[in-house]
């Protein structure tokens, strides 16, 4: 066999030495990771059992977690990475991105924003947030610290307004827009119902005051006002005899008169019964009435001269005053006593619809602005102080001061006003959180104002990743993390992540425990051929 294969020799230690090269490479790596576990052979463990990672595992876990902590992820390595260009461009492009997403968004009530599992918490937050606004705005009213302000601050905008005077505030403009609100104030007033029912009330009561009252005529009237009417009926009398002598010179007048004196004549006869015919035997009546109008032009010429004469105008104006002083000492009840009910109820409604009709006109109207006006003109130039000066007694501007800042305080501390205070918060505070959408809040914000808070967002999450990470990484042990990461591990886990890594790098290793193996055993046998 030899003989026909004589290289053989030559060759088969080469090619057995690459053999157990290979192999014993082979098994050296498959070492690393097995066994698993600790070979026994009569109860005596096995050396290199387990292998050599396995047995090592908690060693290689320090140290693995040693250089991470030390030299792969330090604080100063993490502080240098935040600040590098790329990460703060990338950083503030995802701020600018979350920012702009949140407040695209068309966001419900600020309760919405609120996990369900943390609206019952978010209640409980907001109500006692409202508890204690509304004890800090209390405990800051019941102070006197507040009370000093509040006095502090009446003193000075009352004594800066009564300082001015009402011209300082009635422009033209606004002076001509007071009068003619004032003026349909006035219209409407005194044109509605309430006012006419008011003036019917107060009328148709003074009405019935005066006919049941007992006072004569003249303790009614002004004492003055009687003296002249008085006067003027005595010299009214003069014109008035004037007057009537005058009339006797009327044709239709005397036609009258004629009339009635035959009307008397007739009367007379009457009431003589039989002596009428007796008599008219004797007078001729015919002639008798012919000679009524003789005797009227003499007896008229006489009456006129006589009504002429100052002593019968000054009988006759004396009669009239004694007759109207007697009238005056009479009270209105005794003057209608025979006055039929309707017309003394008429007369009342004639009254009312008068007195209504008067105090609706526009005389009155025009009459109530001309006060008004008036008013104003005499106090337009003085200040608020003068004028409350002279209608206030002394220090009164003072006592006033102080007695609306008593008043002010008494209220503000009051439970009315807390319950108020507390009523309006929980309002507020629920249209503000429950009720009221927030909506798109980029609508709301201006460019600039978006532009800012996007700088100021992205410096601010910056400075807390500069600032808190480095020493959050110290904080976390990233060494003791990562060697306790490593030690749960499982080891096949590890054999498959070494041997899919370094694959290709185990296989040149065991090529190059063949390459070496051939070429030990070349130089086996060139030693042995030398020998």
């Amino acid at each position: 066999m030899l003989d026909k294969l004589p290289w053989l020799p030559y060759l088969v230690p080469p090619l057995l030495g690459a053999l157990i090269g290979y192999v014993t490479n082979y098994i050296a790596i498959r070492m690393l990771f097995r066994p698993l576990h600790p070979w026994r052979l009569l109860g005596m463990r096995l050396p290199l059992t387990p292998g050599i990672i396995p047995a090592k595992r908690g060693e290689l876990a320090q140290r693995m977690g040693e250089m991470v902590g030390s030299h792969l992820l330090t604080a100063d390595d993490v502080r240098q990475a935040l600040e590098k260009p790329a990460f703060n461009r990338e950083l503030k492009s995802t701020v600018n991105d979350k920012l702009r997403a949140f407040l695209d968004r068309n966001l419900g009530a600020l309760d919405t924003l609120v996990p369900d599992s943390y609206q019952r918490r978010f209640r409980e937050l907001v109500s006692t947030l409202r508890s204690k606004a509304l004890r800090q705005v209390t405990d800051y009213l019941a102070s006197d610290q507040f009370e000093a302000q509040m006095r502090r601050f009446i003193i000075e905008k009352g004594d800066a307004l009564l300082a001015r005077d009402l011209e300082s505030f009635l422009t033209p403009a606004r002076y001509q827009e007071l009068l003619r609100h004032l003026e349909n104030r006035l219209t409407m007033v005194l044109h509605s119902d309430d006012t006419a029912q008011a003036v019917e009330r107060f009328v148709d009561q003074r009405i019935e005051r005066l006919l049941l009252s007992d006072r004569a005529l003249r303790d009614m009237l002004p004492a003055d006002l009687v003296e002249v009417l008085l006067q003027q009926v005595e010299r009214e009398v003069p014109p008035l005899l004037e007057r009537f002598g005058g009339l006797l010179y009327d044709p239709e007048f005397r036609q009258r008169l004629a009339e009635r004196a035959k009307q008397g004549i007739d009367v007379f006869l009457d009431s003589l019964g039989g002596l009428a015919g007796l008599l008219s035997g004797f007078i001729n009546l015919d002639q008798v009435y012919n000679k009524i109008p003789g005797f009227l032009d003499k007896a008229g010429e006489e009456i006129s001269r006589w009504l002429r004469e100052e002593q019968t105008q000054q009988q006759v104006a004396s009669m009239l005053r004694e007759r109207l002083e007697n009238l005056l000492d009479k009270p209105l009840s005794s003057f209608l006593e025979k006055a039929p009910y309707e017309k003394i109820a008429g007369a009342r409604r004639y009254l009312s619809e008068r007195s209504v009709a008067a105090v609706q006109s526009r005389r009155t109207t025009e009459l109530l602005l001309g006060f008004a006006e008036q008013g104003v003109q005499r106090v337009k130039d003085r200040s608020f102080r003068s004028l409350l000066n002279e209608n206030l007694p002394e220090n009164g501007v003072e006592k006033l001061q102080t007695e609306l800042g008593d008043q002010i305080l008494k209220l503000a501390r009051s439970a009315e006003a807390t319950e108020a205070i507390d009523t309006l918060l929980k309002d507020k505070i629920d249209a503000l959180v429950y009720r009221h959408p927030l909506g798109r809040l980029a609508e709301r914000l201006p460019a600039d104002v978006l532009e800012e808070l996007e700088d100021s967002l992205y410096h601010q999450v910056g400075e807390v990743l500069q600032k808190e990470v480095p020493p959050l990484i110290e904080t976390l042990n990233i060494s003791r993390m990562v060697e306790d990461k490593v030690n749960q591990l499982d080891i096949l886990q590890v054999e498959g992540l070494l041997m899919g890594v370094m694959k290709e790098q185990f296989k040149y290793i065991n090529l190059f425990g063949a390459i070496l193996g051939f070429l030990i055993g070349l130089l086996n046998l060139a030693v042995w051929s030398l020998a």
